[in-house]
């Protein structure tokens, strides 16, 4: 195909659903997503994780949360920051509910087996921008350890 054509079929092509208002919900999934990218190794193991986590948080089947997913990654490619999310989280998520945001986040990070410095950065930051504490970390990682399905 000529290149004009092509470029007059990209005008012609179907624009992409606008994005949801992130809620709590969504801004989990971008968390996750982003620590799994963080060290630019997207596993499949992490994505694996993620679709479960959000399958279960949701109370939703696995294509639902595959679809869920997609979604987040796109919010998390648009998102300028951790703290954003977080603070989304923060100011409409109870302090249990902010923990089981944490431990999700360990979760996806220990799928692949690896632990890399990048991962750790977007892990401590999203806990401080969490209002949570060291110890509230360490818990999340102890816990994240023993799976749970």
């Amino acid at each position: 195909m000529p290149i004009v054509q092509r470029i007059l079929s990209a005008f012609s092509a179907p624009k992409p659903e606008p994005l949801p208002e992130p809620d709590a919900k969504l801004a989990l999934g971008a968390l996750m997503v982003r620590v799994a990218k963080s060290d630019d190794s997207y596993r499949v193991e992490e994505i694996q994780r993620i679709d479960r986590t959000l399958a279960r948080a949701n109370g939703i089947g696995p294509i639902e949360a595959a679809k869920m997913r997609a979604t987040c990654e796109r919010l998390e490619a648009l998102a300028p920051d951790t703290k954003s999310f977080a603070a989304l989280i923060r100011e409409t998520v109870s302090h249990e509910g902010r923990l089981d945001t944490l431990r999700a986040l360990w979760q996806v990070l220990q799928a692949d087996g690896l632990e890399r410095p990048e991962e750790l950065s977007v892990i401590n930051a999203t806990c401080a921008a969490l209002g949570l504490s060291e110890d509230d970390n360490a818990a999340a990682r102890a816990a994240a350890s023993v799976p749970k399905d």
